[in-house]
């Protein structure tokens, strides 16, 4: 798996093609021979699979195009499972699995808690040996077994009553948390008092990862009108990444979720309903997917998870227009019935207030019952608050003028009007406008009115403006120094409030805030400058540089770089460029080397000798190389001569060695200083340029996420290089073991990027078949290497992995491909403009998605770092984990420069038929 961008500016993960001799046959379970044949052996020989799992792979595109997965589901195997299995017997197995784990957990808590079943008496019956849901979840809670909290019991012992392990007395299938509801335990695992407890947290693991989802489920299943605002919240949640709803409003999901139904069918074939029927509800695919079949064309199209049908029926009144067959096994989607559709878009009518200016509508609020994220309309009493769902941009700016507290701020949790508008207004109001406009407001005065009003509101209006130029400055720092007209604005409208009584005090006093804020807005470990000195004029830049423009690590859009353009044979011509020259610029730079030719092309040559004609007009064509990618220099009639360069081509010895000389710990602290420094360095609006591509801001740059991108796949492919170059079967489990561990240690120092990147690395196909090296683990390694596995877990959106950091504090680094994706989720979900308005409902979405860049940055310094002290792991793991993972010594032989020297220049093979091939030389 390798994550980059393509020329259009979109991120996503791709699957190089390469050599497909060779491959496994793919056992049951994986779509057969058909269509999609080719490309699915394709992605076979490609994708990343975990050692112990079974896979159903969902592709688009054409036959014969560079396959693309759609999606991916996979399910864990047992330790003991060599190979992938059968549909059928997986199902089996897994459901095996669970019920063991299940029933091992049951017989702990009878033993701990010898008095939990026992005869109850309710309402003159008596139930024999049950214990009530209540204080089953107490016991769970107080059990020491790492379950904090009622909702995550309430999971568990949902997945204990679907797996048949625990039984309502009257049958029931729900779960509940009441004294008048009583459970009995099925069956208990036999001599469970003989497991020790690192069985038992591994058994707790697994329910665990299963729990959300169980109790998702099981509030689906309810009746509308009997879930709980608590569980409203959690249906809220999940319909933020359910593609079918991502165009609609939050107030809208807010409504789906209370009159959302859950619907399951068994067996594929089963038809949902027919070309002709009457329309009566809106479907989602929850889980599986569906044909889609018209009577004149066949098979129209597959519907898989996140995608909708039934919609047209409902909104013209109309009959089904297509049969809709199930395609495959146990299918789970969400309904909405044609009464609350209708009710739903009626509700939305009722609650938009347009307003319009010479017949035109020129903004659309809409009621939000829900305080955050909305403002008082002006002029209307009340506790009612609005919320911009659309506009113009000036109109979108006025309503922000006149609804902006004085005190909001940039993460401002409860009203995020103001960070929304300044981290997206380059998408609709570029910075020149946005200047002209703010000055016209500073300059509006009343022409009604009362002396006094008029200048009570004039001044009102000013500070505010002041305050909005100052968390401006405040989050693109000296980013606004490379903009002209921005430079020009502040030194207009510091001329205007300096000699100001009024106003001069408060924008001092703005300015000292902000500078003592900075630490906390942007995460910078750096003291704070010395006061701000204000004679005549203010210095809006007088503050220290912003954290991510660090010297020794920032690349900024105006700085100059050096290319290495190489020619056919091999000799490279230096050049000194700004960052984001273009092409024909690179070209002409070159005019004074010898051989030098107008005719010259630019091409971009991978280490596979795959070429890439770069056009003239692109940029930041040299930051944006992936591994091993040079650029070349050429004539048409050279360009089929261009050969990778030799260094393209990895190292022909690993450096196995060297590492044994380096603790997994030291070396996982080393990596995540390195990628600390790299991550602060990546400005939040970055993320704003990249989703939207260099069409729509050429002259930003995204270097410092493209070199943050870079850093994830030259991880990937280090550990995967390394232990394919390592001839020894005995030295290359030991170096498979440290591996393992550096990844637990990067969960634990919460880098989850670069521990997505080392496990992908130990699960690529070239390392995933060294059966011998693997069997070589000592049982615990394996057993680590399972517990850190189900955090890759793709399904249901990465749940297991949103879990996981919803709980965690600051600072982390983010699994940084993963967020891009949301991202790229809501752009391509939902249009820019809607009906000529700036759609700011989607501009919120997405700076909520960039938010949690800011929130993974809020505290100033990464606390597991070589270069500060190493206070205790703050993630709980089972014991076990804790234990494999601390037992090999932390002092490292090597001495922690050359350490630091060795992480930041890796040397790897991403070549995947040479990988495979080099796995094959050392275990045939």
């Amino acid at each position: 798996m390798e994550v980059a961008l393509n020329r259009q500016g979109r991120w996503h993960v791709g699957l190089p093609l390469g050599d497909i001799t060779h491959l496994p046959q793919l056992s049951g379970g994986l779509p057969g021979p058909g269509p999609e044949g080719n490309l699915l052996y394709v992605i076979w020989r490609k994708m990343h699979l975990f050692r112990s799992c079974s896979y159903q792979i969902q592709l688009e595109g054409q036959a014969g195009g560079t396959p693309r997965i759609q999606g991916i589901r996979w399910t864990p195997l047992p330790d003991s499972e060599p190979a992938l299995m059968s549909s059928h017997n997986l199902k089996q197995v897994s459901s095996n699995k669970i019920q063991k784990a299940g029933r091992l957990l049951a017989a702990h808590l009878v033993i701990t808690y010898p008095d939990l079943i026992r005869d109850h008496k309710h309402h003159l019956r008596l139930y024999r040996q049950c214990c009530s849901g209540k204080e089953l979840v107490d016991a769970l809670l107080n059990a020491g077994l790492s379950v904090h909290t009622r909702s995550q019991a309430l999971g568990l012992c949902q997945v204990l009553m679907d797996e048949g392990v625990l039984a309502h007395v009257r049958q029931e299938s729900y779960f509940q948390d009441r004294d008048a509801q009583f459970f009995r335990f099925v069956a208990l695992e036999p001599g469970a008092g003989d497991h020790d407890g690192e069985e038992l947290l591994e058994a707790l693991a697994l329910l665990s990862q299963l729990g959300p989802t169980a109790l998702l489920t099981t509030i689906l299943r309810k009746p509308p009108g009997h879930r709980t605002d608590e569980e409203l919240a959690l249906i809220f949640e999940e319909l933020l990444h359910i593609k079918a709803v991502a165009h609609l409003s939050n107030s809208v999901k807010r409504e789906l979720a209370a009159v959302l139904l859950f619907e399951s069918h068994a067996k594929a074939g089963t038809v949902l309903f027919s070309q002709g029927d009457k329309g009566t509800s809106w479907y989602i695919v929850w889980k599986g997917s569906v044909n889609v079949v018209t009577h004149d064309k066949g098979l129209v199209s597959t519907l898989h998870e996140g995608d909708d049908f039934g919609q047209l029926a409902l909104v013209n009144d109309a009959p089904r227009a297509a049969t809709i067959i199930l395609r495959e096994d146990n299918c789970h989607f969400l309904r909405v019935d044609k009464r609350d559709f209708n009710r739903i878009l009626k509700d939305v009518e009722a609650n938009t207030l347009r307003l319009k200016e010479h017949g035109k509508v020129v903004l659309i609020l809409e009621k939000n019952s829900q305080s955050g994220t909305s403002s008082h309309l002006p002029g209307t009493p009340g506790s009612s608050r609005y919320t911009v769902m659309a506009g113009t941009p000036e109109k979108i700016l006025d309503y922000l003028l006149e609804t902006m507290r004085s005190d909001s701020t940039l993460s401002d949790p409860v009203d995020t009007f103001l960070g929304d508008f300044l981290l997206t207004h380059n998408v609709f109001m570029p910075t020149p406008q946005l200047c002209r406009v703010l000055l016209e407001h500073f300059h509006a005065e009343p022409s009604d009115g009362p002396e006094h009003d008029k200048a009570a509101y004039v001044l009102s209006k000013r500070q505010k403006i002041l305050w909005l130029v100052n968390q401006w400055v405040m989050l693109y720092g000296r980013l606004l120094q490379a903009e002209s007209s921005a430079l020009a604005f502040l030194q207009n409208l510091s001329d205007c409030v300096a000699p100001d009584t009024r106003l001069g005090p408060v924008l001092r006093e703005q300015l000292q805030d902000h500078r003592r804020n900075r630490v906390l807005e942007n995460g910078s470990s750096h003291t704070l400058s010395p006061k701000l000195q204000v004679r005549n004029a203010v210095d809006w830049f007088a503050s220290q540089e912003e954290p991510f423009l660090n010297s020794s690590y920032t690349i900024r859009a105006q700085d100059r770089i050096a290319y290495d353009i190489y020619r056919p044979e091999y000799s490279c011509l230096l050049t000194v460029l700004p960052v984001n020259a273009p092409v024909q610029e690179v070209l002409a730079s070159l005019a004074d080397n010898p051989g030098w030719s107008k005719e010259w092309i630019l091409v971009k040559v991978n280490s596979a000798g795959d070429k890439e004609v770069l056009p003239m007009e692109s940029v930041g064509v040299f930051t944006s190389l992936g591994l091993n990618e040079r650029l070349f220099a050429a004539s048409l009639q050279e360009l089929h001569t261009l050969a990778p360069h030799p260094e393209q081509l990895g190292p022909t010895a690993g450096s196995c060695d060297s590492l044994d000389f380096i603790s997994s710990k030291d070396l996982s602290n080393q990596i995540t200083e390195h990628d600390w420094n790299l991550f602060k360095s990546i400005h939040q609006v970055e993320l704003i340029y990249s989703i939207f591509g260099p069409q729509k801001f050429p002259s930003a740059t995204t270097a410092n996420l493209e070199r943050f991108l870079r850093r994830f796949n030259e991880l990937q492919f280090w550990v995967t290089t390394e232990l394919c170059l390592c001839p020894d079967v005995i030295k290359r489990a030991l170096l498979l073991r440290k591996f393992i561990k550096l990844a637990a240690h990067l969960k634990d120092q919460k880098n989850l990027n670069s521990f997505f990147a080392v496990m992908f690395g130990l699960g690529h196909s070239s390392v995933s078949r060294l059966s011998r090296t693997w069997e070589k683990l000592p049982h615990k390694t394996r057993k680590l290497y399972s517990s850190l596995e189900r955090m890759l877990d793709p399904s249901w959106n990465h749940r297991v992995y949103r879990l996981a950091m919803a709980k965690l504090t600051p600072p982390i680094i983010p699994f940084m491909p993963l967020l891009l994706k949301d991202m790229t989720f809501i752009h391509e979900g939902n249009r820019t403009l809607v009906e000529n308005l700036v759609n700011f409902e989607k501009l919120r979405m997405m700076a909520k998605a960039v938010r949690l860049v800011h929130r993974c940055r809020s505290h100033p310094n990464l606390p597991l770092s070589p270069l500060r002290s190493r206070p205790q792991h703050l993630l709980e793991e089972a014991r076990a984990m804790r234990a494999s993972t601390c037992s090999e010594q932390s002092l490292s032989t090597r001495s922690p420069a050359a350490t630091w020297a060795y992480i930041q220049h890796l040397r790897v093979i991403d070549n995947q038929k040479k990988l495979l091939q080099l796995s094959r030389d050392i275990e045939s």
